[in-house]
């Protein structure tokens, strides 16, 4: 309802993540389509795709992923963490 109210992106984000939460990483993922044009600075849409990827094992992109919002991240404390989940992802890609 939030979101039809208010025609956030970010609203539209966080309930993508509710989603994948309650119904799966999948469902959340689909909620992320199309967000790039209307986040195409914000370190949290390709953070919470990294995640989402992560949770269903899709390791490769979700280390792709951590990379973007890396590249777009503005603090040091969520620099710190995202470098944390990549380096914990790419591990579950070595043999």
């Amino acid at each position: 309802m939030l979101e039809e109210l208010t025609g956030s992106a970010v609203v539209r984000l966080n309930h993508a993540f509710a989603v994948a939460e309650a119904s799966g990483p999948e469902a959340g993922l689909v909620m992320l389509d199309g967000l790039e044009a209307e986040l195409p600075h914000h370190h949290l849409l390709p953070a919470t795709r990294a995640e989402l990827l992560r949770r269903l094992g899709r390791t490769e992109e979700a280390v792709t992923e951590y990379g973007r919002a890396l590249a777009l991240v503005g603090t040091q404390q969520e620099r710190e963490f995202l470098l944390s989940r990549r380096t914990e992802t790419e591990r579950g890609l070595r043999p």
